[in-house]
């Protein structure tokens, strides 16, 4: 499976953006997708995770209650909504697709990142 991130941009502290993932091959033999992010100087760390059914999702701590990843089947699209954005959540975001889990073993295919930056 081949995935494409995008919706990055600079945003205020408080403020929202809507990341999108779009998935193209065989995304049929694709469990879950996940969302993981790295900052400057920070080792890649697990966003957030979800069934390809949208059945199932896992969040990391630092982002529960303000992100919520979503599916959609029918455009082969995963979405993570983020809200009440902080400075701390400035990343390059990536997707990735394989297995549900939270770390990045977990996950065979992985897409280009996209730029999350939020001011304080």
């Amino acid at each position: 499976v081949q995935l494409q991130a995008s919706g990055g941009g600079l945003v205020q502290a408080g403020g929202s953006l809507r990341l999108s993932c779009g998935a193209s091959g065989r995304t049929f033999s694709t469990y879950a997708v996940g969302w993981f992010r790295q900052a400057p100087g920070k080792e890649r760390e697990f966003v957030a995770v979800i069934t390809w059914s949208g059945s199932v999702s896992y969040y990391a701590d630092s982002v529960k209650g303000r992100f919520t990843i979503s599916s959609d089947n029918a455009k082969s699209a995963v979405y993570l909504q983020m809200n009440s954005l902080k400075p701390e959540d400035t990343a390059v975001y990536y997707c990735a697709a394989g297995t549900f889990g939270s770390v990045q073993t977990d996950f065979r295919s992985w897409g280009q990142g996209t730029q999350v930056t939020v001011s304080s």
